[in-house]
């Protein structure tokens, strides 16, 4: 029985009983307790989620929703370890399902535990098909450098979502590990058509492009402090390759542009000079 039931009785005059008005209250409670869990796996402080959902599924053993939350929280926290033991118990209680399972895989890869996220991928029906799936197989796949695989995870993955900006560039950077630094700045570049402010795909972008001596910034939207680090980034692309001078010129161009003090630039621009 809900709270409006309850209004509706009252307003009847009939008086609703004590274990009526009990249900009702634990009705609504269930409710402000599913706000505040959806607060707390959002906008919330990682740690204070982990606190609150710990304290909850602790006093409510059986709530397998509490037990999500506790997960989810505690990978948000940068306790991967924790959250995969956790997913580990929600995948034992009654309605687990497949995305709980994926967020076990997630967890199991934030600790490197490549051949456990696997083997559960592997446990996962096929026919269970969606973003986050594809997500994670791709990771898997370039895991064990099958690159094939990989690209047709990813290509599979950016179809699945409306913000494929992260996919893209996780694409990218795979592209960019196997020496592919054309495709890799093509997907990067793409990645920042869908989310522009995505500042690791505007550095990995620079790298793709410093990687084939392309040491003209690109065409995208950037703050001051912003073209200062990218410009360092390429700096120190050149300097790798072997272009000092031009690595050295774009140093000081870093220093220059930079709105703040820009320690590391300087260090790096002193240490050029002194071998010089």
């Amino acid at each position: 029985m809900g709270l409006s039931c309850l209004l509706a009785l009252a307003a009847c005059g009939k008086g609703p009983s004590d274990a009526e008005v009990q249900r009702a209250i634990k009705d609504v409670n269930v409710i402000d307790e599913s706000n505040l869990s959806d607060i707390m796996l959002t906008v919330g402080d990682p740690n204070e989620a982990v606190a609150y959902f710990a304290r909850s599924s602790q006093q409510n053993p059986d709530r397998i929703d509490l037990k999500r939350g506790l997960a989810k929280s505690l990978v948000r926290a940068n306790k991967p370890t924790e959250g995969a033991a956790t997913w580990t118990q929600v995948l034992t209680m009654p309605g687990a399902t497949p995305e709980d399972r994926l967020g076990l895989v997630d967890a199991l890869i934030r600790t490197n535990n490549w051949p456990r996220a696997e083997a559960e991928l592997n446990l996962i029906p096929p026919t269970y098909e969606t973003f986050e799936r594809y997500r994670l197989e791709a990771m898997v796949a370039d895991s064990k450098k099958n690159w094939k695989k990989a690209d047709s995870f990813y290509e599979v993955a950016t179809g699945l979502t409306t913000k494929p900006a992260g996919v893209l560039n996780n694409w990218g950077f795979s592209k960019l590990s196997r020496g592919d630094y054309p495709g890799a700045e093509k997907l990067f570049g793409e990645a920042l058509t869908y989310e522009p402010t995505l500042f690791t795909a505007k550095n990995n972008l620079v790298l793709a492009r410093g990687a084939q001596r392309k040491y003209d910034m690109p065409v995208v939207d950037m703050t001051q402090s912003e073209r200062a680090q990218l410009l360092y980034t390429l700096a120190l692309t050149a300097i790798k390759k072997g272009d000092i001078a031009v690595g050295k010129g774009l140093l000081q161009d870093a220093i220059d542009t930079s709105p703040q003090h820009f320690e590391a630039a300087t260090r790096s621009l002193a240490a050029l000079d002194g071998q010089g």
